[in-house]
């Protein structure tokens, strides 16, 4: 009898401290990948100081080359498909890497995402990359999306600062850098958003942010600082992996918070909603 007792006591502790222990795991995660992001946005400014406050370069640029289409990948912050890459060599070719040689800080410990192969069926490695960067910062505004009908600047389609002191609307304080992505949408590694005034429809995902720590996901910004943002509904992608995804009327407040964190040409994007 007395041993029932103490058997019983004990699993009532444990589950009293098992939600808790849960918890505090999950919380040690969120402040590993608020870190990583950190440091990411150190590198970020440490790149843009070494040249006099041009932004680094982010996702690949497509150029034609004798009337062929090719990826300029090496102009990236860091190039590859973070659904597909087996290794970390893509990284390393990233323009910041070399302001901080540590690939662990790509990934979120929440993450537990894998690659995929060639036909999108998932294997047992854990991705290399969990975060994006912002199309308001990819810095190359300038030179012509080959894959625009007809071709454009990529400033035309994706509104974005190529310079530290242009940043003006939003402000630094507000203008995010990093997100750490839903596994569902990350592929390349550039955070896309049809924002207003450019022709796009809305509202759908072309990337979504993380579901991860208790419903919500971390960012940088550009004046240094990091955020937890927590989500009204679900970041839950309701289509197939890697498409565009439509935005369900529970997610409409924070698919417009995070417009109003980019770069706007026109309205800010609750207005536009």
């Amino acid at each position: 009898m007395e041993l029932l007792v103490v058997i019983t006591v004990i699993v009532i502790l444990a589950g009293l401290l098992l939600p808790a222990l849960s918890r505090a795991k999950e919380s040690a995660k969120n402040i590993n990948c608020q870190s990583n992001l950190k440091q990411l946005q150190l590198c970020w400014h440490l790149y843009m100081d070494d040249y006099r406050g041009v932004l680094a370069p982010n996702n690949w640029i497509a150029v034609e080359t004798g009337g062929n289409f090719q990826d300029l990948v090496q102009t990236s912050w860091c190039p590859g498909d973070a659904r597909m890459d087996t290794n970390t060599a893509n990284i390393q070719q990233g323009l910041l890497f070399p302001y901080n040689t540590s690939t662990a800080i790509y990934h979120c410990p929440s993450d537990v995402s894998t690659i995929e192969d060639g036909n999108g069926n998932p294997l047992s490695q854990l991705r290399n990359r969990s975060y994006n960067m912002s199309q308001s910062v990819n810095g190359y505004g300038w030179m012509t999306n080959q894959y625009a009908d007809p071709p454009a600047p990529v400033d035309a389609s994706q509104p974005c600062f190529q310079k530290y002191s242009a940043i003006t609307n939003p402000s630094p304080s507000r203008l995010f850098v990093f997100v750490d992505e839903n596994e569902v949408t990350l592929e390349d590694a550039q955070f896309g958003y049809p924002c207003p005034g450019t022709g796009w429809p809305m509202p759908v995902w072309w990337d979504m942010p993380s579901n991860r720590h208790n419903q919500g996901a971390n960012l940088s910004f550009a004046d240094g600082h990091i955020e937890h943002w927590h989500w009204q509904a679900p970041m839950v992608a309701p289509g197939f992996p890697g498409e565009v995804q439509p935005v369900p009327p529970p997610q409409l407040p924070d698919y417009a918070r995070v417009g109003n964190a980019m770069r706007i040409i026109t309205v800010d994007c609750i207005n536009a909603l």
